[in-house]
């Protein structure tokens, strides 16, 4: 009569090696996360951009003609960006992350066409006297680069987009008398609001 032998016990790996491996996961994980994704939007920048956009609006309210109106604006949008840029860059060295990776360089490409058309109907705009449909025009467009370049940055970015766009929608739809107030909504209050979203959730 024969007798079998005893199974052998199967190797277990060391509690050590188990954590080295989950250690190993999660780094992997997050670099391709950051390779993925550019997180250096500013929320504090967007705050910043959302309350000089309300003094935009009282100052462009008290111009005597359309163009000064325009020009107005205008002078927003350059401070803006000059903003945007400044504190975007703040955050990227604060997290040393580069604004040349991959993913800032594929933010800025796919930002950048929107404003370009919104530069060119602007002035075509303007120039045939058709300046009460740039509310619309401005709010889309951006909402538009928005979402495009939010497809490289963090998941509440391209829903700031989706805000402006239906605001923008909104500003097609209603009188022009509605215009001052959509832009503050736009430009004041959606910025503000993500901003503190995105320094609360995302770092600053």
């Amino acid at each position: 009569m024969s007798s079998s032998a005893p199974p052998k016990p199967r190797p277990t790996r060391p509690p050590e090696m188990h954590e080295r491996a989950m250690d190993n996961l999660r780094f992997i994980r997050e670099t391709m996360e950051r390779a993925g994704a550019f997180t250096a939007v500013s929320g504090w920048g967007e705050v910043i951009i959302g309350l000089t956009a309300v003094g935009a609006a009282l100052v462009a309210d008290a111009q005597p003609t359309a163009g000064r109106w325009v020009a107005a604006w205008l002078g927003e949008a350059l401070v803006a960006g000059t903003i945007s840029a400044w504190a975007t860059w703040r955050k990227a060295r604060a997290a040393r992350v580069s604004l040349l990776s991959g993913p800032g360089q594929k933010l800025v490409l796919a930002f950048a066409p929107a404003m370009l058309v919104g530069a060119v109907l602007t002035a075509a705009l303007s120039a045939h006297g058709l300046q009460g449909m740039l509310p619309a025009v401005w709010m889309l467009l951006y909402g538009a680069g928005v979402i495009a370049a939010g497809a490289y940055s963090v998941r509440i970015v391209p829903v700031m987009g989706a805000a402006f766009i239906v605001l923008g929608t909104l500003a097609l739809l209603t009188p022009a008398a509605w215009n001052t107030a959509l832009l503050v909504t736009g430009f004041g209050g959606v910025h503000v609001t993500f901003g503190f979203l995105i320094a609360r959730r995302h770092g600053g």
